[in-house]
């Protein structure tokens, strides 16, 4: 075996050959003036280390701070899943650090999870557990015994969307068990409880401070259950009983939990109606206090602080030295210093709050969809902490501008549209609300368009991204639209536009929109809409009932070409034309289960598929290299990047520091010889494009040259798996001996 010998020899050589072919990480990271990060679901507290965080990006990853919020360090970027939804230090070694994959605050958005994390380090390195007990469902929290920290107990609900269960996106474990769950060996093995326990999802889930053989646990089915409620467990979690007293009646929705560290048998609940089919009807229903460990509760009045979204938005938090202050947040954040009996508004810069948590030095720390805030004072007065955080969750529409590789616009999750203007990982937001599609006019680089979800919000710069104003007249409000309606410029004749609600409009010259097609669903709406850049009278509509249409006259009628397109209901590039012949066009499946990438060579009468050894993930976006022989393809998944050279029979996975998140845009820019890349929860990427011309170098076709080349060359030389069309008989004569090991070695060093 030669292979430690020769790593040794030739680690310099990987240094040099793998320079200029990494990724570089644009932001926004924060947003200029708000300071702003993407949403943060959970956040944890050293107990004695004051500066020391742990925060869960909801698609972002584990990330810590040490300096308080001034800079923050991703953790989890090489993990499978990066949707995080709970995390928990052990209270015997906070250096042991457990992350539950899955965000369980139900949104479309809010993805599935693969299991749970735990780390041994303060998250310097990681262990999955768990994959195969929980994959495609979400981990809302995790607690430890105080008294034997091998003791974890985790709660596990269904992911959300609406449709329910969207966000497992046909995930195969997507209808598994849900409930309490229990590890005795530090999260390496689980069994469910079921002893008093329906089997919904659990929601939140608390020990006792002051007695931890007492646990409380949140049943909160989001539409709603007769079995919803507060169960306590005096046994350790063994077996529990439903408590009544004091508490509704009637079905509730999501419930949250807090217990007081500093007053026995204190705890407070917030409760939620159920929400409706559509995502309505989350109204806040009420907080309770109890003062007896659950004997008996009684109602307090936070006021209607989760509008309609209790389903997304539940918190509670209790102040760890004063059992008197409660926090409870859902759109709005009040606080209560009397226990409950009055309450005061103290949200912080951004709204939607998902984590309360308080420091070693008493600041209270929170998560919402701006990242993370802090306050000295309880929440009177606070101050941003998303310097360096990486977590913002773009929508499909980012736009590049043609002449100047340093701007960007971009639609991102409750964080608006956002402006970059120059070699900064600073944007600045020019519209607000959950920012969607946008499209920069490449003629004239001074027109800019923007919006915000709902039917007709398009919005207009004509002076490059200073001012908007609205852009929505002729669209009927009243249409069925897919939350962020997509839009576009025909790529051949920058004065027209077009929209999509459930049907298509045209702009002309700037002015007013005209529908020009007639409804494409009957119950749905388009979810992704594109033009031929080779034909405008070209295009192509994908809507939310699975179906891809086609029109030949520029979007006045379409033709129905499939009717199993499963995507996600919010927004992709998931429809991608080729760039010279209008008739063919690829088709991304942002589902489990489904075709990968398809392409149609005849306007969408047949389509092959294109999957080769791509793993089962879901395909939010494809792009094209079209310099290439055969055009290259990239897969923008949920975990990560994959390209093929050889039209699909192959796939590698794109590596030179891109994070394993979830891609939801990516662009090929030809003109700046790089491929540009937009996540969901972890900002906007780029890199260098690799040449069409084969790099020897480049051993396993992933477009990087690195140290993954050496050692599948390695394994080759040593009679292992060489990859398809390679063969370790480098120097091509007729032997595999060390001329062949020399020669990758100096192709190496030349980096390609």
């Amino acid at each position: 075996m030669i292979r430690n010998a020769v790593r040794l020899a030739c680690v310099f050589t990987m240094a040099s050959a793998a320079a200029g072919q990494t990724w570089t990480h644009l932001g926004p990271a924060p947003i200029g003036g708000s300071l702003d990060a993407g949403r943060v679901s959970a956040v944890v507290c050293h107990p004695t280390l004051a500066d020391r965080y742990f925060v869960a990006g909801a698609d972002g990853g584990v990330w810590r701070t040490d300096d308080g919020g001034a800079s923050w360090t991703p953790l989890t970027s090489h993990m499978p899943a990066s949707a995080v939804g709970a995390l928990v230090l052990d209270p015997n070694n906070p250096d042991i650090v457990f992350a539950g994959t899955g965000e369980a605050n139900f949104a479309n958005h809010s993805r599935y999870g693969l299991g749970i994390y735990r780390s041994t380090d303060a998250g310097q390195t990681w262990t999955h557990l768990a994959e195969q007990d929980f994959a495609g469902r979400c981990i809302s929290r995790l607690v430890i015994d105080p008294r034997d920290s091998s003791r974890v107990f985790a709660g596990v609900t269904w992911a959300g969307g609406f449709p329910a269960k969207a966000a497992a996106k046909r995930h195969p474990q997507a209808d598994g068990p849900v409930g309490l769950f229990r590890s005795d060996d530090a999260g390496v093995s689980w069994s469910r409880i079921t002893t008093g326990l329906p089997e919904l999802c659990l929601t939140d889930l608390v020990i006792d401070p002051s007695d931890p053989s007492r646990m409380f646990a949140a049943v909160g089915r989001i539409f709603g259950d007769p079995a919803n409620g507060i169960y306590r467990s005096t046994d350790s979690g063994q077996t529990w009983t439903k408590l009544t007293v004091g508490l509704p009646t009637g079905t509730v929705g999501r419930i949250a939990l807090a217990a007081s560290p500093s007053r026995s048998g204190r705890l407070f609940a917030l409760v939620t109606n159920p929400a409706t089919s559509t995502g309505d009807g989350a109204s806040t229903l009420a907080g309770y206090r109890t003062d007896n460990g659950g004997d008996s509760w009684t109602a307090i009045n936070p006021g209607s602080i989760q509008a309609t979204y209790g389903w997304y938005l539940c918190v509670v938090g209790v102040n760890p030295t004063n059992p008197d202050m409660v926090l409870m947040g859902g759109l709005s954040l009040v606080r209560s210093s009397n226990a409950g009996s009055s309450f005061t508004n103290v949200t912080p810069p951004h709204v939607d709050l998902h984590a309360i948590a308080w420091d070693a030095a008493g600041r209270l720390v929170v998560g919402d969809d701006g990242g993370v805030h802090r306050s000295t004072n309880n929440g009177t007065s606070w101050e941003s902490r998303n310097n360096g955080l990486g977590t913002i969750q773009f929508y499909a529409g980012v736009s590049t501008h043609p002449t100047d590789p340093n701007r960007f616009l971009g639609g991102t999750q409750d964080n608006g549209s956002n402006l970059r203007s120059s070699n900064s990982l600073v944007w600045t937001r020019v519209t607000g609300g959950d920012g969607g599609w946008t499209q920069w006019n490449r003629a004239n680089t001074q027109l800019l368009f923007t919006e915000f979800q709902g039917t007709g919000n398009i919005f207009r710069s004509t002076n490059g991204g200073a001012s908007f104003n609205s852009f929505g007249s002729g669209i009927n409000s009243g249409d069925r639209n897919c939350f962020l309606p997509p839009f576009l410029i025909d790529p051949n004749d920058p004065t027209k536009m077009l929209y999509a609600t459930n049907r298509v409009y045209r702009s002309v010259n700037g002015g007013s929109w005209s529908a020009i097609s007639p409804s494409l669903s009957a119950t749905g709406a388009i979810r992704a809409l594109a033009i031929s850049p080779a034909d405008s009278s070209t295009v192509y509509a994908v809507t939310n009932d699975h179906r891809v249409h086609v029109s030949t006259d520029g979007g006045a009628s379409f033709t129905t070409r499939l009717t199993d397109a499963f995507g996600w209901p919010r927004v992709t590039r998931e429809i991608r034309p080729d760039d010279s012949d209008p008739a063919t066009a690829y088709l991304a499946g942002a589902t489990f289960g489904s075709p990968k990438i398809r392409r149609t060579r005849d306007r969408g009468l047949t389509w092959s598929t294109l999957d080769g050894n791509l793993p089962d993930l879901p395909v939010n976006v494809v792009a094209t290299d079209p310099r290439c022989t055969p055009t290259t393809l990239y897969a923008g998944t949920d975990a990560g990047l994959y390209v093929s050279t050889d039209d699909g029979l192959s796939w590698r996975r794109v590596e030179g520091g891109l994070p394993n998140a979830c891609i939801i845009d990516l662009h090929v820019e030809t003109n700046f010889s790089r491929i540009v890349v937009a996540t969901q929860g972890r900002g906007l990427w780029s890199a260098p494009l690799p040449d069409c011309v084969p790099c020897r170098a480049d051993f396993n076709a992933d477009g990087f040259v690195d140290f993954f080349d050496f050692d599948q060359f390695i394994l080759c030389f040593e009679g292992g798996d060489c990859p398809p069309g390679t063969s370790a008989d480098f120097d091509a004569d007729g032997f595999i001996d060390f001329f062949d090991l020399d020669a990758f070695i100096a192709a190496f060093e030349q980096g390609c």
